[in-house]
C-alpha cells in the first residue's frame, strides 16, 4: 500500500470543484455512471438529504454528488425535501444525467430553512470549474467545512491480488457532533475498484465500524451523517486487499476528525486489548475516549488513569480489575501506571513523574490490557476545552 496525492481526484476520471461564499459552502463530485454504496446517520431525527440520497442509492448506481456547508437542511418537513431535490435537479440538469444519479448531502445548523438562492450560485459556480486534479479535491474539501479548521483528505493505492493496482481516495469533514456512530461528519470516497454495490456496501460497513464508528469528540451524534462510497470499475475485482487499504483511508480520515475536535488541544488514542470479545474490546474503548472526565484530565494534562478504568468499569465490558493492566504512551515516553491491577503510578514515583510528562504532550495514547483473551479496538478523541463551550454556545448566533 502506497499513500499518494490527490484526495478523491487520484481516481482517474473523477472531477471535482469547491465553491465558498461567507458561511456556506457547495462541493461537486462527478464520476458517471459509477456502483455506490453509503452508511448513514442512526438518529431517529433524520434530515432531508440523507431521505433523499438514500431513495437515489436504492439502485447502486451514482454519478455526482453535491453537498453543501452552513445549513443542515434538516427538520425542515416537506420544504426540505423539497430544496434537497431541488439541488440534485440542478446538477443532473447542467451535467445532463439521470435525476436519480445525483445524491445530494448537507452540514450546518439545524432547524434554519436552506438558502436555495445562495446555494444554487455556488453550485452553478462550482459546476463551471470541474477538474481532475489535487487542487480541485482540495477546494471540494475546504467547501464542506463549517468549524472545521483544516481540510481532510487521503488516499492510497494497493495492489490486488491479480496484479491490477487499485486507488481509493476519500475527503471528509467533521469537528463537532461527533459521537459513536458517525458524527456530524460527511465523508465521499471514490475508488476505480471492480465490485458490485453489494460488495462495496460489505466492505464499506466494515471499514466505517473500525473508524468513523469509533471516533468521540463529544457524545452527540447528528442528524445528517454521510459516508459515500463510489466506483468507475475500471480496475482489478474488489478483494481483501481492497478492504484492508479502504480501512486504512477511513481510520485516517477518522484520526484527521479527532485531531480537529472543536476546542481541541490534545489528540486522544485509545487501544484496548485482550479482550474477552470483539465487543468488549469496542465498548471499553469508546467509554474511555467518549469520557467527559478523561477529557477534561487530557485537557489539564491530569494522568488521572482512574477515570480510565472507572470508564472501563460502566463500559459493560467484561473485565477483572485484578489484573488489568493501564499504560500511558508519547511519541518519546511510555509508563506502565497500572500493572495486573497493581498501581505503580504512586505520588513521588518515577512513573507517575514520566505519566506527568506525557500528558504535557499534544497526542497521547492510552492502553489497557484487560488480560482476559485476544480481542482488540481502537477509538480517537481528543480533549474538551474552555474553547469547545465558547464555539458550541455561540452556534447559531
Amino acid at each position: 500500500m502506497k499513500i499518494i496525492k490527490g484526495g478523491i481526484c487520484a481516481v482517474d476520471g473523477v472531477l471535482a470543484s469547491g465553491s465558498r461564499k461567507g458561511k456556506y459552502g457547495v462541493s461537486v463530485i462527478v464520476s458517471k455512471e459509477n456502483t455506490a454504496s453509503a452508511v448513514f446517520t442512526s438518529n431517529k431525527v433524520v434530515a432531508a438529504p440523507v431521505i433523499v440520497t438514500k431513495d437515489v442509492l436504492k439502485d447502486g448506481k451514482l454519478s455526482a454528488i453535491v453537498a453543501n456547508s452552513g445549513n443542515a437542511n434538516c427538520f425542515t418537513a416537506e420544504e426540505g425535501i423539497a430544496s434537497a431535490r431541488e439541488m440534485t435537479k440542478r446538477v443532473a440538469d447542467k451535467l445532463n444525467i439521470e435525476l436519480n444519479d445525483v445524491a445530494v448531502a448537507s452540514t450546518g445548523i439545524i432547524g434554519r430553512k436552506l438558502p436555495l438562492d445562495i446555494i444554487n450560485a455556488l453550485i452553478d459556480e462550482s459546476l463551471n470549474t470541474l477538474e481532475n486534479s489535487p487542487e480541485a479535491s482540495f477546494a471540494a474539501a475546504e467547501a464542506i467545512m463549517t468549524t472545521d479548521t483544516f481540510s481532510k483528505e487521503f488516499a492510497v493505492q494497493t495492489t490486488l491480488k491479480d496484479g491490477s493496482i487499485v486507488k481509493i481516495g476519500g475527503i471528509t469533514k467533521g469537528s463537532g457532533m461527533i459521537a459513536p456512530n458517525m458524527g456530524t461528519m460527511l465523508c465521499f470516497i471514490t475508488t476505480d475498484v471492480k465490485a458490485s454495490a453489494e460488495e462495496l456496501n460489505d466492505a464499506l460497513k466494515k471499514a466505517v465500524d473500525k473508524s468513523f464508528n469509533m471516533v468521540v469528540v463529544d457524545g452527540d451524534e447528528s442528524t445528517n451523517d454521510t459516508v459515500i462510497l463510489m466506483s468507475n470499475g475500471s480496475s482489478g475485482k474488489i478483494d481483501e486487499n481492497f478492504h484492508e487499504a479502504l480501512g486504512y483511508v477511513c481510520t485516517e480520515l477518522a484520526k484527521m476528525m479527532a485531531k480537529d475536535g472543536e476546542g481541541e488541544t490534545k489528540y486522544m488514542e485509545v487501544h484496548v486489548n485482550g479482550a474477552a470479545s470483539s465487543s468488549d474490546a469496542k465498548s471499553a474503548s469508546k467509554a474511555i475516549v467518549g469520557s467527559s472526565l478523561v477529557k477534561t484530565a487530557l485537557f489539564g494534562a491530569d494522568p488521572n488513569w482512574g477515570r480510565v478504568v472507572a470508564a472501563v468499569g460502566y463500559s459493560g465490558a467484561e473485565m477483572d480489575e485484578k489484573i488489568v493492566d493501564i499504560t500511558f504512551k508519547s511519541d518519546n515516553e511510555t509508563v506502565k501506571i497500572v500493572e495486573k491491577g497493581s498501581i505503580l503510578a504512586f505520588d513521588g514515583t518515577d512513573e507517575l513523574k514520566t505519566a506527568e510528562k506525557i500528558m504535557q504532550n499534544d497526542e497521547i495514547e492510552i492502553i489497557v490490557d484487560l488480560n482476559l483473551g485476544d480481542h482488540s479496538a481502537a477509538a480517537y478523541g481528543c480533549d474538551l476545552s474552555y474553547d469547545y463551550v465558547k464555539i458550541n454556545s455561540e452556534y447559531s448566533t
